[in-house]
């Protein structure tokens, strides 16, 4: 009933939000004459900032029109690769003509984004910089309340299976970066397909900030998982999705529990922000204030997760370990990451990564043994947090260059 409970309490309040928005807009817009009223400008941020805090945030747009190639400016059309009913892969194509496309030779790179609460919209500024020098694909998760019910379940294994599929449909002479969460069905799906001698294995994977050993410097993300038996699981954040979505019916962990979670493990930083936020707009920063609305219109947008896949997380990565244990079957088949011997690995971390801690993702490195390690390459970004080893300006400026070098070597 939480599920219903929530949708029965946002269309309550919706009213008061929008007369909210309105009323922001009426102290704000010059040719109102309540713009000019004595403390409009105060006003008008206290409005903004109810109307912020009570919205319903829908998946932002990539928006990503155009990028820098070669020195000049190539306008990026954003195309569907491939359609299945829990994922879209989309390419960010460059328009360019064929003949300056093979002239620039850029690698192929598929960006596995996590299907962990937030959309693909989370990695812009990753798709940005990496489009400079490649030709990227993105994994864009679909919201499991948006799938209809007759789509079936969607497992963890279905995750693995996914990037095969992707792996296949894009080529041999595929690059792979895995962000956070994926980092796990990505060496999987690698692992499984190495096993099998598959001639479309990709030229490397780059694994950042993931749980490839969540034993490793646990954070609260990895108490959070284990503290809790896996019953309390299943008995106390899985909900039916309601009549008013074409998912109505199918299990899901739904995306404003998962977005209280993230907000719980810092509220003073959260409330904070939005403190500042209205002291920007009572003073009239309006730079400022639009930084806060960028980032909470991403951070803000969340998505729910079946069920199915969201629990098998849980036992298999949090709690049972398998992976790094190497107990780990699909499909009967034992996923065995030393058994990977021609794709190249690089490890990314951040030192001060508070949802993957240091050390978990290079836990990769032992566990595929059979890479050459010559073809091995880690990296501890000084300072960085979970955010900042794929977005802003460590990511732009340290992370990013570094991850175009490894693609190149191995192009």
């Amino acid at each position: 009933m939480l599920y219903q409970f929530h949708e029965l309490n946002r269309n309550f309040i919706n009213p008061l939000i929008q007369w909210a928005e309105a009323s922001a807009k009426l102290f704000t817009n010059p040719v109102s004459p309540l713009a000019h009223a004595p403390f409009a400008q105060r006003i008008a941020a206290g409005y903004e900032l109810m109307y912020r805090l009570g919205k319903a945030y829908e998946k932002p747009p990539f928006s990503i029109e155009n990028v820098t190639v070669d020195g000049k400016e190539v306008q990026i059309l954003e195309r569907v690769s491939a359609q299945k009913p829990f994922c879209t892969l989309i390419h960010f194509k460059k328009d360019l003509s064929d003949a300056e496309t093979a002239r620039l030779n850029h690698p192929k790179v598929l960006i596995v984004a996590p299907l962990s609460g937030h959309h693909a919209t989370l990695l812009r500024d990753t798709v940005r910089s990496m489009l400079e020098n490649h030709d990227v694909y993105i994994t864009d998760w679909i919201d499991a309340r948006m799938v209809p019910y007759s789509e079936g379940p969607f497992h963890l294994h279905d995750y693995v299976y996914y990037v095969q599929d992707f792996i296949r449909h894009l080529g041999p002479d595929l690059h792979l970066i895995a962000v956070c969460q994926p980092t796990v069905p990505v060496l999987a799906a690698v692992a499984l397909m190495a096993s099998d001698n598959d001639p479309m294995l990709p030229k490397s994977m780059t694994l950042m900030g993931g749980p490839i050993d969540p034993r490793k410097s646990p954070t609260q993300v990895n108490d959070l998982a284990t503290d809790k038996p896996f019953s309390w699981f299943e008995n106390t954040v899985i909900y039916a999705v309601p009549p008013n979505y074409p998912g109505h019916g199918r299990k899901v962990y739904p995306g404003f529990l998962q977005h209280a979670g993230f907000v719980a493990m810092n509220p003073s930083r959260h409330a904070q922000s939005h403190w500042d936020f209205y002291l920007h707009l009572r003073q009239g920063d309006n730079d400022s204030a639009e930084n806060h609305r960028k980032f909470y219109d991403e951070y803000n947008a969340v998505l729910d997760m079946p069920a199915e896949y969201y629990l098998e997380t849980i036992k298999t990565v949090f709690q049972d370990h398998c992976l790094p244990k190497g107990t780990w079957e699909i499909g009967g088949k034992l996923v065995r990451p030393q058994d990977i011997k021609t794709v190249a690995l690089f490890t990314v971390e951040g030192e001060l990564d508070d949802i993957s801690g240091p050390g978990q993702t290079q836990a990769a490195h032992e566990l595929c043994s059979g890479i050459p390690k010559d073809m091995q390459q880690d990296y501890v970004a000084p300072g960085a947090g979970h955010y900042g080893i794929f977005s802003g300006r460590r990511w732009r400026e340290t992370i990013c260059p570094k991850v175009g070098e490894f693609i190149k070597k191995y192009s």
